[in-house]
């Protein structure tokens, strides 16, 4: 667009949130003031009705944004911006206030239920999900039930608030690095050359997403299966847990009432012989948290290692939370002690361990679903195998003649 003396609209080329490449659009009022600021795509709209506009560069844009803000203008920008921050800050205050009451001794049990649900969320969503909705099962974005699932959300339905991913590019001076040797380049009056880089800055807004039990439309695949109760179910699982546990599991007789354990320098998971099907599956994946988690020279803590107290409520509750995905008995779980063990830690503390928590039963959850389809696959190729072997035997073989299929032999005439 050429340039204009007095244009109605300034813009600039920009990046905006996690949307494409458009343009920054002011809006001037005839004394100079700014009317709107938004972000658009494409300036075509303004040739359909008329209006003028003059491209500008980052730096005249941001000249003319100052200057042209009158003190009311500024305040109603400043308050439209505060709004968003006031959001994400009235979400963060609740989830720490959440976690502060999480560790009630059901109120975590219920977390971990919902954690089992979305286990690929962060510990702050899932908590979040679990404060609003605990009997949430699938969530989505308004427009996505629509546009992905063929489903619409029924009318009077409250959302559920998380937080997303909110990224925003900025044009940033810094000094110019040579590609080869990672050192600045100097110009002729030997100081450091200077190169405009756009830079990605993290930041989150608040999303409202709305479970599926709130939708009504097309009927949802069956998103998660319980384990079958059955030996061969239980022979599956078994093999899964041992692909995915990083060291042998080996069952044995084991004296006391221990179920079993994790020996650190043997480097081997020891279950009790002669327990029922889900006891040894429930132990085999609290001793895989401890392989996982604790071990002092392979584990993800090993250079923090908690204290012992914290290693148990990390083992059971991951545990829990994967019995609870599969649909294992966890009726007998029990976490009265999690209010002691919480007691006194700072809020950092209770967040890493959640984390933790979260993360490990969702990388378990994850490997073991895979391990269980791929198994499934296996068994498809062999049954599919068995039936086009048994075509090919009955398409080969032939069938005994009858008396009524002998041929007739015709004779003067006559059939003999």
């Amino acid at each position: 667009m050429r340039k204009m003396k007095n244009p109605e609209f300034i813009a600039v080329k920009a990046s905006w949130e996690n949307k494409e490449d458009g343009y920054m659009l002011m809006q001037l009022r005839g004394n100079g003031q700014i009317a709107v600021e938004q972000w658009t795509k494409s300036l075509d709209f303004l040739k359909d009705i008329g209006k003028t506009c003059e491209i500008v560069s980052v730096d005249e844009y941001n000249a003319i944004k100052e200057n042209a803000v009158s003190p009311e203008a500024k305040a109603v920008i400043s308050n439209n911006k505060q709004t968003s921050e006031d959001k994400v800050k009235e979400i963060t205050d609740k989830l720490e206030q959440g976690i502060k009451d999480l560790f009630e001794s059901e109120k975590y049990k219920n977390y971990l239920k919902v954690m089992s649900r979305f286990h690929n969320y962060s510990f702050n969503n899932s908590l979040l999900i679990a404060m609003q909705k605990p009997d949430a099962t699938y969530v989505a974005g308004y427009t996505s039930w629509e546009k992905n699932f063929d489903r619409h959300v029924q009318k009077g339905q409250k959302g559920i608030r998380i937080l997303a991913p909110s990224p925003y590019k900025i044009k940033k001076d810094v000094n110019k690095v040579d590609p080869n040797t990672q050192q600045p380049v100097l110009g002729r009056d030997g100081n450091p050359l200077r190169e405009q880089v756009e830079v990605t800055i993290p930041a989150y807004k608040v999303t409202t997403v709305f479970d599926v039990s709130q939708t009504e439309g097309r009927k949802l695949p069956e998103i998660v299966s319980d384990l079958q109760n059955d030996v061969e179910g239980y022979s599956r699982f078994m093999e899964a847990l041992k692909v995915v546990s990083p060291v042998p599991i080996e069952a044995r007789p084991i004296e006391g009432g221990s179920h079993g354990y994790y020996h650190l320098e043997d480097k081997m998971i020891v279950i009790k012989e002669g327990m029922s099907q889900q006891q040894t599956l429930k132990t085999c994946i609290h001793e895989i948290a401890h392989a996982i988690l604790h071990d002092k020279d392979t584990g993800k803590e090993k250079d923090n290692l908690p204290d012992r107290r914290t290693k148990e409520v990390e083992a059971e509750s991951v545990a829990y939370t994967i019995c609870q995905h599969f649909g294992i008995d966890s009726s007998d779980y029990s976490f009265g002690y999690v209010a002691g063990w919480s007691s006194g830690k700072k809020l950092e503390e209770l967040k890493t361990s959640m984390n933790t928590i979260r993360s490990t039963a969702s990388e378990i959850i994850n490997s073991v679903e895979m391990s269980l389809y791929k198994a499934k696959e296996q068994i498809m190729e062999k049954v599919n195998e068995q039936v086009k072997t048994t075509e090919r035997t009955i398409m080969v073989k032939p069938e005994p003649a009858s008396e009524m299929d002998e041929p007739k032999i015709k004779v003067h005439g006559r059939h003999h």
